[in-house]
């Protein structure tokens, strides 16, 4: 009887097995401006983050908010989130860089784990800022010295990058590009007043903590 049982629900037509739910939170793809977008395509509703890798309100933000948006949001379909670049000095242009580095895939881990570990590698560049010492002029050559003396590129190895690979994505002309577009979008089309900044659904975000931007998303998305 019991082998009876096991080949009948065999046989069960594959539209009543039920199928495991999307992870959206763990489909993450690059948007065609140059942001990361964390979730359902079909979203309805969409939450952009502009952040500032050298802003420690936007360490807060993604301390707090990071684990929440995921599971209680971006898993189940209903809100995507689409973090982009606001850079306010060349600290944070080689942050936003290196958080680059390995594509989509790796985005999320190091853009959380430069935020994680801000308060480390922030001591190092204001040492490194105002050591006195010669520095390099030329853009990339200056990056990647910020890079590799403040920290950064110490982080990034222990996420398995090599500085080679870390030096590539520095000079990396499109990241560039896009980095620089984003920033631009942030600070004159949007207008943020300040870092982090978010829209959601096109419209401006009057705050900058989670709370407020928990408040302000749809019915829909909660």
């Amino acid at each position: 009887m019991k082998k009876l049982l096991s080949l009948s629900l065999l046989a069960l037509p594959a539209a009543l097995v039920a199928a495991p739910a999307a992870n959206w939170a763990s489909r993450v793809t690059m948007t065609p401006i140059g942001g990361h977008y964390m979730g359902n395509p079909a979203a309805p509703t969409k939450l952009v983050e502009y952040v500032s890798y050298t802003c420690s309100h936007c360490a807060h933000f993604v301390s707090e908010a990071s684990a929440p948006l995921r599971t209680d949001y971006v898993k189940g379909g209903k809100v995507g989130v689409e973090v982009r670049n606001a850079v306010r000095d060349k600290y944070d242009l080689t942050a936003a860089l290196l958080a680059r580095c390995g594509g989509p895939a790796k985005f999320m881990g190091n853009h959380e784990a430069l935020f994680a570990n801000q308060s480390a590698w922030i001591v190092q560049v204001e040492a490194y800022d105002g050591n006195g010492a010669a520095k390099p002029t030329d853009q990339i050559p200056a990056l990647k010295d910020i890079g590799q003396k403040t920290g950064l590129y110490a982080l990034m190895n222990k996420r398995g990058f090599t500085n080679a690979q870390l030096d590539a994505c520095i000079a990396n002309p499109q990241s560039m590009k896009q980095v620089l577009a984003m920033t631009d979008e942030a600070w004159t089309k949007v207008k943020i007043t300040g870092t982090p900044g978010f829209t959601i659904n096109g419209t401006k975000v009057d705050g900058s903590t989670w709370a407020i931007v928990k408040a302000a998303l749809p019915p829909v998305a909660r």
